[in-house]
């Protein structure tokens, strides 16, 4: 299945990067690590490798499309509600220069990244376990870093008040969105103004046959209210407005 996986990394077209042999097979031995781990826990529906190849793996490292120097610059990243790890440790693999923080509200699935990240020796990855509430107003990590992704299943006004916090001024927070996206982003432009972003590029492309995906690219223009996020649980039930 290896040999699938890099025809399907080397076919797809999307990415604009050269992923040496090394990496490759670090990416396989996490695709391995993981599906081997779901059997016992929940980390995701996906596991045939053509499948899993494209929106995991070029998913997640299509970051470099919308943020162009991501081999030259040592970006702090923050990824937000990362799951089993998408897109964080990908990228990590791919880019050892970043400098990623994964964070997720479920203690298991950190555990499981930390984990991985040792049997790997993926260096350039700290994992945390947060609220997004409660990390957004922890001093050490507000406003500090250059960019914040998500591939979290929530709508754009409620990523936004969880994300754009963790943004520093001149950052961006990159979302992102399938089907949809263009109701999504007009519902969120109130949210993402109080925020204090704004709604920058848009990178378009096909998954293959898995559909349309963008990645919206919201730059952080001024510091965000000290209000936000508001306390647990609303930014989803009542996205601002």
């Amino acid at each position: 299945m290896y040999n699938d996986m890099v025809k399907y990394l080397s076919e797809s077209n999307i990415l604009d990067v050269d992923i040496s042999d090394e990496k490759k097979e670090k990416l396989y031995k996490f695709y391995e690590i993981l599906v081997e781990k779901n059997k016992v826990m929940n980390l995701t529906s996906i596991t045939e490798i053509k499948e899993f190849t494209y929106k995991h793996f070029i998913d997640s490292i299509a970051l470099e499309k919308i943020v162009k120097d991501l081999d030259s610059n040592n970006y702090n990243i923050a990824d937000l509600g990362t799951g089993a790890g998408f897109p964080g440790i990908p990228l990590a693999i791919v880019y050892p220069n970043l400098n990623l923080t994964l964070i997720d509200s479920l203690n298991k699935r950190i555990k499981f990244i930390k984990e991985t990240c040792d049997v790997l020796d993926i260096k350039n990855v700290d994992a945390i376990h947060s609220r997004a509430e409660d990390i957004d107003r922890n001093k050490d990590y507000r406003e500090k870093f250059d960019i914040c992704v998500s591939r979290a299943v929530a709508n754009l006004a409620s990523l936004s008040e969880y994300c754009l916090p963790l943004v520093k001024v001149g950052g961006s927070f990159v979302s992102y969105k399938s089907k949809g996206y263009e109701v999504e982003i007009a519902e969120a432009q109130k949210a993402i103004k109080v925020l204090g972003g704004e709604t920058g590029n848009i990178e378009k492309f096909e998954l293959g046959e898995y559909g349309e995906r963008i990645l919206l690219d919201v730059k952080k223009i001024k510091s965000t209210p000290n209000k936000y996020p508001r306390k647990a649980g609303l930014p989803t039930k009542e996205p601002i407005k």
